[in-house]
């Protein structure tokens, strides 16, 4: 399966395509998209439309993940980067691509360190990837971080077997009217 991980922002904007074929991950681009300030940014935002058609009709991603915005900026910032994510979600639902979001917590907890920095995610992607990434713009690199941590949650989504729901709390509930402790768990979709 091909991931396009996307690091959405109205001056840059990364990308990274990961491969995961069962267990194995392998990173097949990464770089980012550059988008001119002394553009508008209605401007902007279309070039950034054009460069994501391009690099779907280039890669053919089977899904998209893209990286939520951190909540810690400005207003009037957190407002642009909204923009450029509506452009690149809508571009993706235009080609009826399926698309995840993750947090960044979210993103470096599925690498393995839920509290570290942008250099120490840099270093854990290209340790599972193998692949150097001093040489890739730091944009590029959180990219690659949100599609692994697509592929891997994916590949636990396939692995785990999904409780119907209803049915965990329906066991949980007979349980529990009988004076029993139950302890159900049950992953939702």
């Amino acid at each position: 399966m091909r991931v396009l991980g996307l690091d959405p922002g109205s001056r840059y904007t990364g990308y990274g395509l990961v491969e995961a074929d069962g267990s194995r991950l392998r990173a097949l681009a990464a770089d980012r998209i550059v988008l001119s300030p002394a553009l508008a940014l209605p401007e902007r935002l279309a070039r950034l439309s054009v460069e994501l058609d391009t690099l779907l009709d280039r890669f053919a991603p089977e899904l998209v993940a893209i990286e939520k915005p951190f909540l810690g900026v400005s207003t009037s910032s957190l407002i642009v980067l909204a923009q450029a994510r509506g452009v690149l979600l809508a571009g993706v639902a235009r080609r009826e691509i399926p698309v995840r979001e993750y947090s960044p917590a979210e993103v470096k907890s599925a690498l393995g360190s839920g509290r570290a920095d942008k250099e120490q995610v840099a270093r854990l992607v290209g340790l599972l990837l193998a692949l150097d990434v001093s040489v890739l713009p730091a944009d590029a690199t959180d990219a690659l971080a949100v599609a692994l941590c697509c592929a891997q949650r994916r590949r636990s989504e396939t692995l785990a077997p999904v409780a119907p729901r209803g049915v965990a709390g329906g066991v949980r509930n007979a349980l529990t009217r009988r004076g029993r402790r139950a302890s159900v768990i049950a992953r939702r979709p």
